[in-house]
């Protein structure tokens, strides 16, 4: 039996949900704002099935009529109602705090009234919530690749960090070679030699065998070998041996790291390319189709692809310039009372699609005529640096959803024509 959907706006029961890590608090209105329930459902497979048949039997089988208010965009339970063909909406916390202020003049919170809050928000202010809709199962297995690779990056970052104090405090000699030491040559030259004493009687020989292992043309054995016996740092007796210990405990960490992060960026590029194949072959798969048109873009690489893609799914598939280019904080932020106007960076936004937009600009006026130039027209009248990849980035957003609209992949000659058009009018 087909089920009858609600037009937006005009939901029989709304569900406000205050999420928690072991049980969560959950206020259900109807439609006149009369609480008909508030219950504590616990954080388990059954207590969510069971929660979620109690509202389909108050909107008469028809989950379709209920709207559910949560201030996490994702996670099981949000995933549990949309499977259910429940409408859900998802807010920023601090529009939600706002919201609270309504009332309670005396700023009291706890978990129910928050739930209660949520749920009487979306009943009358609709059009802040943000709808969320399922994912195509590539988009969200990118999603988490990307994540576990950003994950995996900086744990990897915080192990060389360690590394790189302990080698200040006995072998600085090494960190001539890389100042940031995360290199598997320069692990492999510490196996090697873990104290000064020793890497001062590497030979020749080992030198050049371990140069060309690893594929290292920027320095020369006679060179390298200069280096290691430099005078090492005058220390008291046993201290080199010691920290060289720990330094050797770091290694089998940072290869591990480093290894799981290329087999990570590996499986990212694989489904990329899947899914750019799946896009020429099926045009009717609209997420696999814009990734095509994603990696066209010169200097976009499948990191910031990936991240791009995924992080600002829900504004690319509506084709939204304004919200894609609010979440990311290009968009700037203006602040006028009177006489006083500022206009100033957006600090409201999601920190990886944020980042994701950063080295999409960087990347794009290292390999694109046009945004490099328009990034030194910027720098000329003043803008600082990160202002000006700002300013390259909100237009790329702009090229980027014209490109999803049309269905075309990126072309420099169309888009010099258009750069010279806007000059001349």
């Amino acid at each position: 039996m087909k089920q009858k959907r609600s037009v937006e706006g005009e939901f029989r029961i709304y569900v406000g949900l205050d999420w928690g890590t072991e049980f969560h608090r959950a206020c259900v209105l109807d439609s006149r704002g009369m609480i008909r329930r508030e219950c504590r459902v616990d954080h388990s497979g059954q207590a969510i099935t069971d929660f979620l048949r109690s509202l389909a039997e108050l909107a008469d089988g028809q989950p379709a009529n209920i709207a559910m208010a949560i201030e996490v965009p994702r996670g099981p339970v949000v995933e549990a109602f949309l499977e259910g063909g429940f409408a859900v909406f998802s807010i920023n916390p601090k529009q939600l705090d706002r919201f609270r202020d309504r009332h309670t003049a005396a700023g009291a919170k706890d978990d129910s009234r928050d739930a209660y809050v949520a749920a009487d928000s979306l009943r009358t202010d609709q059009h802040c919530f943000r709808r969320i809709a399922t994912a195509h199962p590539d988009v969200v297995r990118l999603r988490e690749l990307s994540r576990t690779e950003e994950s995996l990056g900086e744990d990897l970052r915080r192990v060389v960090n360690q590394l790189h104090q302990l080698l200040l405090r006995y072998y600085p000699q090494l960190l001539q070679l890389n100042s940031t030491p995360d290199e598997p040559w320069i692990w492999a030259l510490l196996e090697a030699a873990p104290t000064p004493e020793r890497g001062a009687k590497l030979t020749l020989a080992r030198l050049k065998s371990m140069l060309a292992k690893h594929r290292i043309r920027r320095w020369t054995a006679q060179a390298l070998q200069a280096i290691l016996r430099t005078p090492p740092l005058p220390l008291s007796a046993g201290s080199a041996e010691a920290i060289s210990e720990h330094v050797l405990v770091l290694l089998p960490q940072l290869r591990l790291l480093y290894g799981q992060r290329a087999k990570v960026r590996d499986r990212i590029e694989a489904l990329l390319n899947h899914m750019t194949q799946l896009g020429r072959e099926h045009p009717e798969c609209r997420e696999h189709c814009d990734v095509g048109l994603l990696l066209s873009i010169p200097g976009l690489g499948c990191l910031i692809a990936a991240n791009l893609f995924t992080e600002g799914a829900d504004a690319l598939a509506q084709r939204d310039y304004a919200a894609l280019r609010a979440h990311s904080g290009a968009a700037p932020v203006t602040r006028q009372s009177g006489k006083s106007k500022q206009v100033i960076m957006r600090r409201g936004c999601s920190e990886r699609l944020r980042n994701a937009v950063y080295h999409l600009a960087r990347c794009s006026v290292l390999h694109d005529p046009h945004s490099k130039r328009h990034y030194a027209q910027l720098r000329s009248v003043g803008h600082k640096h990160g202002r000006a990849l700002r300013g390259v980035a909100d237009r790329l957003l702009r090229m980027l959803i014209a490109m999803l609209k049309t269905g075309q992949p990126y072309d420099a000659t169309r888009r010099g024509n258009a750069a010279a058009t806007a000059q001349a009018t």
